[in-house]
């Protein structure tokens, strides 16, 4: 088995560099080897906590379940396409798509998630109810994560 040889302060330094520029993600290539360094943006926290994105009154905010039970083959699951950060608003401040015991047709668009600085459009699979929304708002999520159940 090949080990694979860390240069600590390769980054170190380019971590600095991150925090320097601004930059989110930095990756090196050089002959076969490759290096990249990544982090969270303050951009990506900004949806969750922006000022005035409070949930508007009249529409409670989903309560996120955890259940570990419920997975991608579940009937009634919404599951991720896609690596991303979650949004149950379209924008803050605005109320959320759908909220447990609303109705939603298939195609109805239920949430979205932004991955590379794009938001994109999860839609619900089938009609039906939601019964269950499992994240909450500006949550990091997986491929093939379970968001949401709608029976």
């Amino acid at each position: 088995m090949t080990r694979i040889q860390i240069d600590e302060d390769a980054i170190r330094r380019l971590a600095a560099l991150l925090e320097e520029t601004g930059l989110s993600e930095i990756e090196i290539a050089e002959a076969e080897s490759r290096l990249r360094v990544s982090r969270a943006t303050a951009a990506t926290q900004v949806f969750a906590h922006a000022p005035g994105a409070a949930t508007p009154p009249g529409a409670a905010p989903p309560a996120p379940v955890a259940d570990a039970a419920i997975d991608a083959s579940h009937p009634g699951a919404v599951t991720s396409p896609m690596v991303g950060i979650a949004y149950l608003s379209p924008e803050p401040g605005a109320a959320v798509f759908v909220k447990p015991g609303d109705k939603v047709s298939v195609g109805q668009t239920v949430l979205l998630i932004e991955a590379m600085k794009t938001f994109n459009q999860i839609k619900a699979p089938r009609s039906g109810t939601v019964t269950r929304i499992l994240i909450e708002t500006g949550a990091p999520v997986e491929y093939g994560e379970v968001l949401m159940l709608v029976e």
